[in-house]
């Protein structure tokens, strides 16, 4: 077994700092390097202090405090026995599925993204990870580097998260069978034992207790009539939660790491507030929660329904997040805030427009398959998933047109909203076929079975943009429900760090490349230290034509800007991709098309032919204004290019097709995207691209059809074809 060094506390912060000073203002230096100095200051623990410094509840005491918990007595409820029987009613497949899960974790069989099903010990062994059988150290959480260790943190995160105990108590509510419930306090008990509040790899950061806190008070509450529940355990649990809710309020992410962690450790704060009314600070807790809730809503769901993190994952994760505290506030009584029903609804209205009603999921941005709350028993959340579990909360007419049923979402019928809260904040402008959502960067281009996509957003959130990826004017392609042309996925965190560097990169991605450097500076695995910025030129749904342009490569020592041209009129089978690079000095373009997995690449003289079982599906024509060069890779495992990866630190065999020339700028490539249509021929030739002054002149033979199109560079979407 690998034993984890104890890393230096002051070199791990130097280090850090060094990484993110470039990002960081002046005052989030103040803030944290302050922060080194309170952590060496000694402060009262809330897991061991005096009841009455604890509690706020007269002289009733703990047993007075359980019953009231029992009874649900003040507080809102989620998981109870009247709700299960309803639900074992309306959903009996996601019981089905819940019951095996529960079952496996009563085999001691855990699995975590794309990693081998591990096998616990009886006791579980917290801090110990069987993949790579490393024991992480029991020391100061502040003084862990995860960043760099022989083990991945997000698998024992994921495990300390505690995500199964809602299975047990689900299990235990559907069936009865007491040993659900024991084994649920039984890994309570141990967890408590082997993670002293503030030691070890469960405890750093706030975020990981506010996240852990939701799947442990939804269990216990689910769980609060079996005899399991004993009052020494019930004590035991709620110092350990208080200490966690101080934790997420005072080490809650402030400046450039507010993003999602920071509604984790909010929801958190605010679960453990409204489930434990007795805490002293709990009425304080909730009301600051809750503000910062309404504030972080606005914020990081954008106003056209989009997420601010620039990634499709972790916007399902943040809304998740902020329905569990406004499920909780409407099952007390009381009306959520407009503000966090309306960001969870303005978020569904564009992820169902973005879907439709057979289309692919986006993917772009990171994906660490997060749960807010694990009620059913999906390996992953799909939108469609996310979609059917915000139309059983709010009534999201869209959302219910193209989501799926879960048992999340049966649970959450149970809560019913008012009619004031139904359709709260519903965005404006994302009902029609195409969409284009200014804040959030994404504009949706659909004729006859053909979904386009191009991102002209941001590279992501704050000034680290820790989850966005350099995808900058990137162009994915789906026909008829199947995605052809994606984005190939996160890959990994921490497990495999050079597939981390790819898969953020341009390359991989959709989009053009020059000289072979991204778009944007990568400083870290969670940090860029130079954002390429997106000017929008034009955009017309109507006649399907976008115009964009970022500034990455005005970095270059030879600088010049990259600007792209989707041409994709409804009434038309294919699609032209224009690219433009003009500045100074000569360089090399190149244009990335990563293939799904299911399909096969053959190569042509000016592309490729695209097929799926042996059925042309797609032809790939590409022209430059200088000699152009037709290239495939399909896993290569030196450069890790060619691979598409589905979960987090797993990966597939995939094609990525790419087009090249080299000159002086202005440079110009043209690439036509031509999907199979029934009754149609798959024929492009003669493809030729010509900069005739500030025109743009692409001319090619679509089956008996000669096409061409004219682009004036000076007028922003000057666009014609003649």
């Amino acid at each position: 077994m690998v034993q984890l060094p104890r890393p230096s506390r002051v070199a791990t912060r130097l280090s850090w700092y060094t990484r993110r000073l470039s990002v960081m203002s002046s005052q989030e230096v103040l803030w944290r390097s302050a922060g080194i100095g309170r952590e060496r200051l000694p402060r009262r623990d809330l897991a061991s202090v005096s009841d009455s410094a604890l509690l706020d509840m007269g002289a009733g005491g703990w047993s007075t405090a359980l019953d009231a918990f029992r009874s649900c007595t003040g507080r809102p409820v989620l998981l109870d026995r009247s709700r299960a029987t309803a639900v074992a009613e309306t959903a009996p497949a996601g019981v089905a599925a819940l019951l095996a899960a529960a079952e496996q974790v009563l085999a001691g069989r855990v699995t975590y993204f794309g990693y081998p099903t591990a096998m616990l010990t009886t006791p579980v062994q917290w801090n110990h990870d069987p993949i790579a059988d490393v024991r992480w150290p029991m020391v100061a959480s502040s003084k862990l580097d995860h960043r760099s260790t022989a083990a991945d943190p997000k698998w024992i995160w994921e495990l300390n998260r505690l995500q199964h105990l809602p299975w047990l108590a689900q299990a235990w509510l559907f069936t009865g069978r007491e040993h659900f419930a024991e084994l649920a306090m039984e890994h309570l008990d141990s967890w408590i034992t082997q993670n002293p509040v503030g030691r070890g790899i469960a405890w750093r950061g706030g975020f990981e207790a506010g996240v852990r806190a939701v799947s442990v008070l939804t269990a216990v509450q689910g769980v609060r009539d079996s005899p399991a529940l004993t009052l020494p355990r019930f004590e035991r649990i709620v110092r350990m939660l208080a200490a966690s809710a101080d934790r997420c309020w005072r080490n809650r992410s402030r400046f450039s790491s507010a993003n999602n962690h920071l509604v984790g450790e909010l929801a958190g704060l605010a679960v453990i507030s409204m489930l434990l009314p007795e805490l002293r600070r709990a009425a304080q807790w909730e009301r600051d929660a809750v503000e910062a809730l309404r504030l972080e809503a606005s914020r990081q769901i954008l106003p056209d329904g989009a997420g601010a993190e620039q990634a499709v994952g972790y916007q399902l994760f943040t809304a998740e997040l902020l329905l569990v505290v406004a499920a909780l506030i409407r099952s007390r009584g009381d009306t959520p805030p407009t503000e966090i029903v309306g960001a969870i609804n303005r978020s569904a209205d564009f992820l169902a427009s973005v879907v439709g009603e057979s289309d692919p999921p986006p993917r772009y941005g990171d994906d660490d398959e997060g749960f807010a709350l694990r009620l059913g028993a999906e390996p992953v959340r799909t939108i469609r998933d996310h979609l059917g579990i915000v139309s059983a909360f709010t009534g999201n007419e869209r959302a219910e047109r193209t989501g799926h049923a879960t048992l999340t979402g049966a649970w959450l019928q149970q809560i019913p909203p008012s009619a004031a809260e139904r359709r709260a904040g519903s965005a404006a402008g994302v009902t029609h076929d195409n969409l284009y959502a200014p804040s959030g960067g994404l504009v949706v281009l659909r004729s006859e079975g053909r979904r386009l996509t191009m991102d002209i957003g941001p590279l992501g959130y704050l000034s680290i943009a820790a989850h966005g990826h350099a995808d900058a004017l990137s162009v994915t392609l789906s026909m008829d429900g199947h995605e052809l042309i994606g984005d190939p996925g996160t890959a990994s965190y921490y497990g495999h760090p050079e597939w981390r560097l790819v898969h953020r990169g341009t390359r991989v991605h959709p989009t053009a490349t020059v000289d072979g450097e991204n778009q944007s500076v990568i400083g870290g695995p969670f940090l860029w230290t130079r954002h390429a910025r997106v000017h929008h030129h034009s955009v017309d749904l109507g006649r399907g034509i976008v115009d964009a342009r970022h500034d990455g490569y005005t970095r270059l020592s030879s600088p010049v800007s990259h600007r792209r041209w989707l041409v994709a009129p409804p009434d038309q089978r294919s699609a032209l991709v224009v690219d433009v690079i003009d500045g100074e000095g000569e360089h090399e373009m190149q244009t990335s098309w990563p293939l799904h997995p299911s399909l096969e690449a053959s190569a042509e003289s000016r592309g490729h032919l695209v097929s799926r079982n042996g059925t042309p599906v797609l032809r790939i024509a590409s022209s430059g204004t200088a000699r152009t060069y037709i290239a495939h890779v399909r896993g290569d495992s030196d450069t890790h290019l060619g691979w598409w990866s589905e979960r987090l630190e797993a990966r597939s065999p995939s094609w990525l097709l790419s087009a090249s020339c080299r000159g002086t700028v202005p440079l110009a490539m043209a690439t036509v995207l031509l999907p199979a249509q029934a009754q149609h021929t798959l024929e492009i030739d003669d493809l030729d691209i010509r900069l005739v002054g500030q025109q743009v002149i692409v001319g090619w033979q679509e089956g008996r059809r000669r096409r061409r199109v004219v682009i004036d560079r000076l007028i922003p979407g000057a666009v014609h074809e003649t």
